[in-house]
């Protein structure tokens, strides 16, 4: 399947107008791509009490889930930067944390596929492409648990 990765990046910068970070002020938008060519998106929600703030890309992967959709994910864009003037700012790509790699991983087990992890600055063209696979080496999956997917 081929990427639009101008659109997917877009999609993630659109998203990210929506975050919720009253405590960072560092807004994130992620855009998962399905093999049918739809996108579904998310943009970070923190909480006063840190342990309970979501990630873009976490609560994006939960609503492909919730759709019946987690097995359709083929490429997710990530994008992000410091808020000003309520909306996010910067040039410099972001990356996926740890804990999304993570859950990004039991999607791509899921989907049976390696995922394109496009990672992008809230403003300008630095882009960033990845293999899900190449940011989280040695992943700890469904078959360290010996279940056979």
């Amino acid at each position: 399947m081929e990427i639009d990765e101008t659109a997917l990046i877009a999609a993630a910068r659109a998203a990210a107008l929506n975050a919720h970070a009253p405590y960072s002020r560092f807004g994130v938008g992620a855009a998962l791509l399905l093999k049918d060519g739809s996108v579904v998106t998310g943009a970070n929600f923190e909480n006063a009490s840190y342990g309970l703030s979501l990630c873009a890309e976490t609560v994006a992967t939960a609503t492909a889930s919730a759709g019946g959709r987690l097995r359709d994910i083929v490429a997710v864009a990530v994008i992000g930067g410091m808020i000003e003037d309520g909306r996010p700012t910067g040039t410099d790509p972001v990356r996926p944390c740890g804990r999304c790699r993570q859950v990004l991983n039991e999607a791509a087990g899921m989907a049976g596929r390696d995922l394109v992890v496009l990672c992008a600055g809230a403003e300008g063209e630095a882009t960033e492409r990845h293999r899900l696979s190449d940011l989280l080496p040695h992943a700890f999956g469904p078959a360290d648990l010996g279940i056979d997917r």
